[in-house]
């Protein structure tokens, strides 16, 4: 036999004691009310027609029912049957900005924790998907190869801050480009790239990169991080003084969202732009109202057990008690 909720069973050995206990205790006061209304000799005669032991009856009969229906909860199972179980989901490529410029704090606490929290809610919607991680910055990392085992891509993910990647700079050119190498063989129909930055391209041609993406069937959706008025980076110089990250010159360097090309990204692979805010980042809201709706495939099939359901029998003898308890009556024939 098996249980679909085990925990019912403690509570069930737990509850027959209880109830074993206030019955002992039920029989015990009513015998004490009785001597205090009259002698022992004398009751028999008071009440010629009650009977203690269809009393018990029923008491017995209540009690049973009640631990019956616990035991229905447990939902007992036996018998089984195989059953072919297929998963699917989308491949789903996640690719964060670790340059200094995620550290600008017109995002809160600085755009890449900020980053950071967005993505976890969005772990805590996928069911089946597999999910990676690529950290850019300079250059391009796999931080997380495609998985389904979401408690290890947390990992990763927490790993990741702005000396992940020691190349200074933002090459998006380079992220969507191992985005690919990642993401090649795998059906056009089910390909996700979801690419996390302030869009300030550094170097390379990141709508070349686009448009290379597109032709693999990799459909990029964009989040912009930051705003368009910008923020300083901060930084800590050689003193260990607390400043802001300044140029060869010395002029101290204002970051600000490049949405224009985050929108051109988008629009080249088909996929859609959104721009982060203080109260809704909207990654949740991309994987929502588009990626969700994207068909998924088949990634993997497998034979399960299924295990029939027997708490109805359950029950009905439940049920049975609790209508033999109202046909008994307490008194003798």
């Amino acid at each position: 036999m098996n249980y679909a909720d085990p925990g019912y069973i403690s509570i069930l050995i737990f509850s027959s004691f209880l109830l074993v206990l206030f019955y002992i205790w039920v029989m015990r006061r009513r015998r004490s009310l009785m001597e205090r209304f009259a002698e022992k000799k004398m009751i028999e005669g008071i009440a010629p027609h009650f009977s203690v032991a269809r009393k018990i009856l029923k008491m017995v009969l209540t009690g049973l029912a009640f631990l019956l229906c616990i035991f229905a909860l447990a939902r007992p199972q036996w018998g089984f049957e195989w059953q072919e179980v297929k998963r699917t989901g989308l491949d789903i490529l996640i690719g964060i900005d670790v340059s200094k410029s995620m550290l600008a704090r017109d995002m809160r606490p600085t755009r890449l924790e900020r980053t950071k929290y967005a993505v976890k809610d969005l772990v805590r919607k996928l069911n089946g998907d597999r999910i990676g991680l690529i950290a850019f910055a300079g250059s391009s990392f796999l931080q997380c190869p495609l998985t389904i085992d979401y408690n290890g891509f947390l990992l990763a993910l927490d790993d990741l801050n702005t000396e992940t990647i020691p190349r200074p700079g933002t090459a998006i050119s380079t992220a969507i480009r191992d985005a690919i190498n990642v993401l090649k063989g795998a059906d056009k129909k089910f390909k996700v790239f979801i690419l996390i930055t302030d869009g300030e391209e550094l170097e390379g041609d990141a709508i070349e990169a686009a448009n290379e993406a597109a032709q693999a069937g990799i459909r990029i959706y964009c989040v912009g991080v930051g705003t368009a008025e910008g923020d300083l980076i901060p930084a800590i110089d050689e003193r260990g003084e607390r400043g802001y990250l300044a140029d060869k010159a010395g002029q101290v360097i204002k970051t600000r969202l490049n949405e224009d090309l985050l929108k051109k990204i988008a629009v080249a692979t088909g996929g859609n732009y959104v721009r982060a805010t203080p109260s809704d980042f909207g990654l949740t809201l991309l994987y929502d109202k588009s990626i969700s709706k994207l068909e998924k495939r088949d990634i993997e099939a497998k034979m399960k057990k299924h295990y029939q359901e027997r708490y109805q029998i359950f029950l009905g003898i439940a049920v049975v008690f609790l209508l033999l308890e109202l046909l008994i009556s307490d008194r003798k024939r």
